[in-house]
Order: structure tokens, then C-alpha cells, then sequence
């Protein structure tokens, strides 16, 4: 497994953008609660392209540059492979192995993917409620990034619990149900609140079909 702890502030320093003060500021809650030996539930409010992503993925290689492993958990397989998509180089360029967990995958790719979590081959794994599989093994999970998690299932939201008592959980989250928030506002969770988009980010459009 990796031990490298540069891994997130090379991946900050190459974006090909500057990361907002909002942003900064959050990054280090989420760092300060990775570090604090205690296990991390946070949820990460901010307007669609306010940049939840990227701090998420710095998150996410904090915990692989410690020798955990790190999953990206999405409410779709088109989410979920975007977001697989926007990895790939980033991950390559760190040398941190990369895998994919999607329903529309063939059994034989699921299992050989779900072999290679097992065994600690895959140091960042995103995908759709596939990866809550009851029986799913894990070598080293220490983080699972939640994008929306209030579009999941019950059933996935009772495995999401047994998940929770163990591992650090960052949630993100544009438009959180009441519960969602609620929870943060009763200091269940802690809440991380991004104001200000990033500059020249393009302006959201709402269409109703």
C-alpha cells in the first residue's frame, strides 16, 4: 500500500487552477479530521461547481498516501464514471492504482475488481452501490467519499451505517434533505460550508421537462 502523505498537496499543487479561500479552508477541516485519531463524519455543503470534487479526491489520496485505501461512492453509474474519468490521469501520474465498480460491468470484471480490493491491489476504488455488496472485502478501507448521499436507498443507507462505525465518511452534498442537515446542525455530523464558487465558474441552469 502507498505511505506517501505528499499525495494530496501534489495533487493540489498540479490542478491547473487555484483552489478558492472557501476551499483551502475546508481542506484543512477535512485534513485536521483525517488526523485527529478520531473517526471523521463530515458533510461538505456547497452549490453544483463550487468544487466538492476536488476536495474530495485531495481527501481521498490524504488516506491512500497513509496506506489506506479510499472509495468514491456515487448514486449513478454515469456519476460514477464520471467521476472515474476525471481520476485516471491524476492517479497515474501519482502512481496510485485506480479501480472501477459499477453495475454494468460483467461479473467476470466485478469479481476480478472485488478480488483486487480484497487483496489491496486497488488503492482508490469509485463506484455505484455495487461496492456495498454485503461480504464485500476490504484490505485496508479508510475513507469512503459520499456524493449525494441522501439519493441512496435504505438498504444501502443501513449498510452506509454499519460502514460508518468504523472508517471516516465525507459526505457532499448541493442539496441535502432535512435529515441530512439536520444532522450536522445537531452536531452528529460536522459541517463544512463552501460560500463563494470558484472564479469564472459558468452559471448553473435549471431546466424543468
Amino acid at each position: 500500500m502507498h505511505r506517501d502523505h505528499s499525495l494530496h498537496a501534489r495533487y493540489v499543487q498540479e490542478l491547473p487552477f487555484r483552489l478558492t479561500a472557501a476551499q483551502e479552508r475546508v481542506l484543512g477541516e477535512i485534513l485536521a479530521d483525517l488526523e485527529s485519531g478520531h473517526w471523521m463524519q463530515r458533510l461538505v455543503l456547497g452549490d453544483v461547481g463550487a468544487g466538492k470534487t476536488v476536495l474530495a479526491v485531495a481527501a481521498l489520496l490524504a488516506a491512500v498516501g497513509n496506506g489506506l485505501q479510499g472509495a468514491f461512492l456515487a448514486p449513478t453509474e454515469g456519476l460514477a464514471l464520471q467521476h472515474a474519468e476525471r481520476l485516471v490521469v491524476p492517479c497515474a501520474a501519482l502512481g496510485v492504482r485506480l479501480g472501477v465498480l459499477v453495475g454494468a460491468m460483467s461479473e467476470r470484471e466485478k469479481a476480478e475488481t472485488r478480488g483486487r480490493i480484497a487483496s489491496g491491489d486497488v488503492d482508490l476504488v469509485v463506484g455505484t452501490h455495487a461496492l456495498l455488496r454485503e461480504g464485500q472485502e476490504w484490505k485496508a478501507l479508510g475513507l469512503v467519499v459520499i456524493d449525494e448521499e441522501q439519493r441512496f436507498g435504505v438498504a444501502q443507507k443501513e449498510r452506509l451505517k454499519q460502514l460508518k462505525r468504523q472508517i471516516h465518511v465525507l459526505a457532499l452534498s448541493a442539496t441535502p434533505v432535512p435529515r441530512t442537515l439536520q444532522f450536522s446542525l445537531a452536531g452528529v455530523r460536522d459541517l463544512s460550508v463552501i460560500e463563494t464558487p470558484p472564479r469564472d465558474r459558468m452559471a448553473v441552469e435549471t431546466a424543468i421537462l
